[in-house]
């Protein structure tokens, strides 16, 4: 595995109005890897990948990609560039077919021959979609929502796929599709950042893993290790 890294975060900090979130995050993510950052809820998980996506903005620190930094991209800029996000509860477009939400995926491409290959490659991944292609987004169960929604990243042809709870909500055979296709797509080359809740789950997925809380890494670790990490363990594995 390549040693650069794809991903380079340095001492980010973020807030929402006066309330600071972000308190110094430093990550990286290799390229071809799989790296998880678990932590409760409201440590600061969701704006890390906001801010690397360039939908929040930073008050101080540095994001970098293939080497370029990218902190004050525009977020239309860095998606373009190879860096991809499935938000935390789905944001698919409910009126839109999934056929439409799956074009808006791959807005802004002009290569329309592998456009179309990538629309059967989503439907190769999630064949239920395939069966669903006419039907309005707002009218799938949950679990296709999520598929719906990591297919309509795919659609941009990711470098970088930033997954945030993909198996919120979801019952465990839906999960269990959905992690499957996350392997196959990393062994396939892309290099994933995924925030879940599932902190057992995710753990036994990644490569390695970091530990938030309260806005700040605690740990950080391979995800074996980090599997077997007392305090991990009680915190977050439910041991």
């Amino acid at each position: 595995m390549n040693s650069a890294p794809l991903l380079s975060l340095s001492n980010l900090h973020a807030a929402y109005g006066q309330v600071e979130v972000l308190k110094g995050i430093s990550l990286t993510v290799a390229p071809g890897e799989i790296v998880t950052v678990i932590g409760a809820n409201g440590a600061g998980k969701t704006t890390t990948l906001m801010c690397i996506s360039g939908i929040n903005r930073l008050r101080k620190g540095e994001v970098r990609f293939s080497g370029e930094d990218i902190s004050r991209r525009p977020a239309h800029e860095i998606a373009r560039l190879g860096i991809r996000q499935s938000p935390e509860g789905r944001k698919i477009f409910p009126r839109l077919t999934v056929i439409e939400n799956l074009e808006m995926g791959a807005f802004g491409r002009t290569d329309h021959a592998a456009v179309l290959a990538d629309f059967d490659k989503c439907f190769e991944l999630f064949r239920i979609l395939k069966e669903r292609r006419a039907q309005a987004g707002g009218t799938l169960s949950g679990g296709e929502q999520q598929m719906l929604a990591i297919a309509r990243a795919l659609m941009g042809r990711p470098k970088l796929l930033l997954l945030d709870e993909p198996s919120l909500g979801l019952a465990p055979m839906i999960v269990s599709k959905i992690f499957e296709v996350i392997r196959e797509l990393n062994r396939e080359g892309i290099a994933i950042l995924l925030v879940e809740q599932n902190a057992r789950l995710a753990l036994k997925l990644a490569h390695r893993g970091y530990v938030m809380e309260t806005g700040t890494i605690t740990f950080t670790d391979s995800a074996a290790t980090l599997l077997n990490n007392p305090k991990v363990k009680e915190a977050y594995l439910g041991d």
